[in-house]
């Protein structure tokens, strides 16, 4: 099975596995940037369908909002043949059984494809020369120790570079589903964080990026920054998930 994948294949199989989950748009997005027209969404179906016929993929058999219709809104994980491939590409001594994953809930597909939208951004921009995409890690390879024993959980941890100059960001992926207390928690555990000198993969403080659904959201997200005490209003910033990617690339160029 391994000979018989192509380059963008593993592409394919690399990126679902980096996030967890892709809709077909969103690997369209990804891997088949060359394709334009109704040519790149039937290029895609074939590849798609190919995948999941060869258990390399598989779909959750569901749509995920939208108006996306097909394998374009279905979401896809690795199948059990897709794990056990990557098992043979990264560590060939490696005899962990690979399963079949199970169908999760409507609420946690959701997140985890909102930090897979904040990857395929990121990829997008990259590819058209904004920065280089230097890093990117979706829970758990985001997670670090906290240094009290346990992990401090990011949904997500990035890193840009543009020149001389690389940023490192923890994001966290708001769906407008948590109350405010619950979001001001998780800044004070960034701020006791840094507080108490820990540091992030790179050996520095990543800054935090909270990524909101929408304008009203994000007006009450700051509004609870602003009532917080200083490192909060340099250690932590908010922005609206479609305009996530140029705030990231302003903030990298200032």
């Amino acid at each position: 099975m391994a000979e018989r994948l192509t380059e963008r294949d593993w592409q394919i199989i690399i990126a679902v596995d980096r996030v967890r989950l892709l809709t077909g748009s969103q690997i369209e997005r990804v891997a088949f940037p060359d394709l334009t027209g109704r040519s790149r969404s039937v290029v895609r179906w074939r590849v798609l369908k190919r995948l999941v016929d060869w258990r390399v993929l598989t779909s959750l058999g569901r749509r995920i909002g939208g108006t996306e219709r097909g394998s374009s809104g279905a979401a896809y994980a690795l199948d059990s043949v897709g794990q056990a491939l990557l098992k043979l590409r990264n560590d060939r001594q490696s005899r962990g059984q690979s399963r079949r994953p199970g169908l999760p809930g409507e609420r946690f597909i959701r997140h985890v494809l909102g930090v897979s939208e904040l990857f395929v951004g990121l990829v997008e921009a990259a590819r058209d020369g904004q920065f280089a995409l230097a890093d990117y890690r979706a829970e758990p390879a985001a997670w670090v120790v906290d240094g009290l024993g346990g992990w401090l959980k990011p949904d997500a941890f990035l890193s840009l570079s543009a020149g001389d100059v690389t940023d490192d960001w923890f994001a966290e992926i708001d769906l407008d589903t948590e109350h405010i207390p619950t979001l001001k928690r998780k800044v004070e555990t960034y701020v006791d964080f840094f507080q108490r000198g820990q540091l992030g993969a790179n050996g520095i403080m990543p800054r935090v990026l909270f990524v909101v659904p929408d304008e009203q959201r994000h007006t009450a997200v700051l509004a609870m920054l602003n009532q917080c005490s200083p490192p909060v209003n340099t250690l932590v910033h908010v922005a609206v998930a479609d305009e996530t990617v140029a705030y990231l690339t302003r903030i990298l160029r200032e």
